[in-house]
């Protein structure tokens, strides 16, 4: 049996190319991560409703049958409750035996119902009555809960499943039915109407509504596993979009991500743009590094980077990759905003701001504290995506080396931020108040393979 996870995923392959990249295990592991959860959601939510459905049905059965009787069918609602726990708890993507074994026994308990005579029946009625009570409709019950909770190929097993135990139910009671008695004057008065007589004969089958049932059923369940396999098609779709969104939110604030999730592939529009790009390294990282354990190297680089990749997504930026013991900003991308200059620059005071509050942390925990350099610079740079099976969303120029030839360049000069004149008077046409604050202007600053000095401005 095809479990829905392996259907959608096969399908999604072969129809929906487009949508998966050769090789992308992850994508795959998304996808079934999705389906799994939707399937004990599904799974939970077809368990609640059987319960209810067997509450309902429970409460119903006095007052259809006010007998002794009842309870017998009764305690067969408390096999069914009893089944729905065990499907709950055996659930999973892939159909188990266990699943299908229980799916089973509920279509047997079913079947056991409609045709096997009560026990505590005050009245011996003919093995035919058995199919005359219309317990039938007890089916599309089990029926609707498997299309929540299963593959469309189980829901049409299902239909099956049923059509075929009904028929052997049939060909028991045919072969142990007894032969009914001679000269029934009930009968014998509607000897001219023989429909009447197949209508009214507890020893008749009408076997022209048995499979009437059977078609009706079938048809049901062919309907409801076309709805299933379109709401698991779907179900993959909206959990290649959350995979996406997710992606995104990895290197986009989040007005951002929203911005591109109403897009159709804006990244992809090679193109030159002008934006501001910030970057950030711990000073003297390496040599920390060699005095501490992996696990306190990682979680002091855990602890940095999530406070510095918060203040970038807070002042609109776009986290481009980390390196290390540091990271690349840009702002403006992948769209500019007239702010781009102006929030780079407070994205850096932020950061400056936070590090110092968790260095004071650190030092009340006993901890050595942490000194970063900033350097910022704003200019032309050319956006895209880059790679073939694994696409990476690129930032390439002068105006990137030159953000890191800055951010380079606080050790020597003992600084903390460098910004480049560029960003500054960028900020400046951007924003009427004054950006400057602390900062240092130093006029003719030989920068690392750049031919000709520039003017940047200092912070300690």
């Amino acid at each position: 049996m095809t479990s829905l996870a392996e259907y959608t995923l096969k399908r999604a392959r072969r129809r929906e190319a487009t949508q998966w990249e050769p090789g992308d295990e992850a994508a795959l592991r998304h996808a079934r991560d999705a389906l799994e959860r939707d399937k004990r959601e599904a799974l939970d939510l077809a368990v609640k409703a059987r319960w209810g459905a067997l509450a309902i049905i429970a409460v119903l059965l006095p007052f259809i049958n006010p007998t002794w009787e009842v309870v017998y069918y009764e305690a067969l609602l408390l096999g069914f409750a009893a089944i729905g726990w065990a499907q709950r708890k055996f659930g999973q993507v892939g159909q188990s035996r266990a699943e299908l074994t229980l799916i089973h026994c509920d279509l047997i308990l079913m079947l056991l119902v409609c045709i096997a005579p009560n026990p505590f029946a005050a009245v011996d009625w003919p093995l035919a009555m058995q199919y005359r009570f219309d317990n039938f409709i007890y089916f599309f019950v089990l029926l609707a809960g498997a299309t929540l909770a299963y593959s469309w190929r189980t829901v049409v097993a299902m239909g099956t499943w049923v059509a075929l135990l009904w028929i052997l139910g049939i060909l028991a009671i045919a072969v142990f039915s007894e032969a009914p008695p001679a000269g029934d004057p009930a009968l014998a008065a509607y000897a001219d109407n023989p429909r009447m007589v197949a209508v009214l004969d507890p020893y008749s089958l009408r076997l022209e509504v048995r499979v009437q049932e059977i078609v009706v059923f079938c048809i049901v369940a062919v309907t409801l596993a076309i709805g299933a396999r379109r709401a698991s098609r779907l179900l993959l779709r909206q959990a290649l979009l959350e995979r996406e969104r997710s992606n995104l939110a990895r290197y986009f604030s989040p007005n951002v991500v929203e911005e591109l999730s109403h897009n159709d592939e804006p990244l992809k529009q090679v193109r030159n743009q002008t934006v501001a790009v910030l970057f950030v390294d711990i000073v003297g990282f390496t040599a920390y590094a060699q005095t501490r354990s992996p696990e306190a190297v990682i979680g002091t680089l855990r602890g940095f980077h999530g406070l510095m990749e918060q203040e970038v997504f807070r002042h609109q930026g776009t986290l481009d990759k980390y390196l290390g013991d540091g990271l690349m900003a840009t702002f403006g991308t992948p769209s500019t905003s007239g702010q781009d200059a102006v929030n780079a620059l407070a994205c850096a005071r932020a950061m400056q701001a936070v590090l110092a509050g968790w260095n004071a942390e650190r030092a009340a925990a006993g901890e050595e504290t942490i000194r970063a350099g900033f350097g910022l610079h704003y200019g032309p740079v050319v956006l895209g995506d880059i790679g073939a099976n694994r696409l990476e969303f690129a930032v390439i120029g002068n105006t990137v080396n030159i953000a890191s030839r800055l951010e380079a360049l606080t050790r020597p000069l003992g600084a903390a931020v460098i910004v480049s004149d560029d960003l500054i008077r960028a900020a400046a046409e951007q924003s009427a108040s004054s950006l400057q604050g602390d900062l240092e202007c130093r006029k003719s600053q030989s920068i690392r393979g750049l031919a000709e000095p520039m003017t940047i401005w200092v912070g300690r």
